[in-house]
C-alpha cells in the first residue's frame, strides 16, 4: 500500500512546478495580448497613423519608443535596441529564476506579468527598433506618455508582486528551502 501512495506521489506535479506553470501562463497570456493588440494597431487600426480620440481623457495614437520607461535611455544608434533588449532579457532570466524558486501563486503570476510585458516589449525592440506604444491618457491639455500593454502587464505585475511578496505564509507555507520547512 505504501508502495503504491510513493508511485502516486510521484505522479503528481510538485507543488513548484504547478507555481512555474501559473507563471508561464500568466506570461504567456500578457505576452500574446500585448502582440495581439500591437499588430492590430500596426496593421489595421493606424494605418494611416491618426489620433482616435475614444474619450474625453483618452485616445489611441501611435507612438514609438526607443528608450525605455518615459522614453529614457532613447538613442537613435542602430545597437541600442539589441542593448536595451539584452538588459531586458537579463532580468527577464533572473525573474524567471525567482519564479521557479518561489513558491508563492501570487508571486509566480506577478513575475509572469512582468516577464510576458518584457518579452512583449524586447520583440517590438528586435523587429521594429522601437517599442509600439498607442494608449494616449491626458487630462487639463496634459499627456501622459503613450504606453502599450506590456507597459500595463510589467505596472500590474510590479504592483501585485509588492501586494503579494510581503504577505506573511503560515509557518513553512512559503519557504523554498524543503529542509527548512517542518515536515509532520
Amino acid at each position: 500500500m505504501a508502495e503504491n501512495q510513493s508511485k502516486a506521489a510521484a505522479l503528481r506535479p510538485s507543488r513548484p512546478r504547478a507555481f512555474w506553470a501559473w507563471g508561464a501562463a500568466t506570461a504567456l497570456l500578457a505576452f500574446v495580448l500585448d502582440q495581439a493588440t500591437k499588430w492590430w494597431v500596426l496593421t489595421d487600426l493606424m494605418n494611416p497613423p491618426q489620433v482616435i480620440p475614444i474619450t474625453p481623457f483618452f485616445n489611441l495614437v501611435l507612438g514609438r519608443n526607443r528608450g525605455v520607461t518615459f522614453g529614457l535611455l532613447a538613442a537613435d544608434h542602430p545597437a541600442a535596441p539589441w542593448l536595451l533588449s539584452s538588459m531586458a532579457l537579463v532580468i527577464i532570466v533572473v525573474l524567471l529564476v525567482w519564479m521557479v524558486r518561489d513558491r508563492r501563486p501570487g508571486v509566480a503570476a506577478s513575475l509572469g506579468f512582468i516577464v510576458g510585458g518584457a518579452l512583449g516589449n524586447v520583440v517590438d525592440r528586435m523587429r521594429h527598433g522601437a517599442v509600439t506604444d498607442f494608449l494616449d491618457f491626458h487630462a487639463a491639455g496634459y499627456h501622459w506618455p503613450a504606453f502599450n500593454l506590456a507597459d500595463t502587464a510589467i505596472f500590474v505585475g510590479v504592483a501585485l508582486l509588492l501586494l503579494t511578496s510581503g504577505r506573511i505564509e503560515p509557518a513553512g507555507a512559503g519557504t523554498t528551502d524543503p529542509v527548512l520547512r517542518a515536515e509532520p
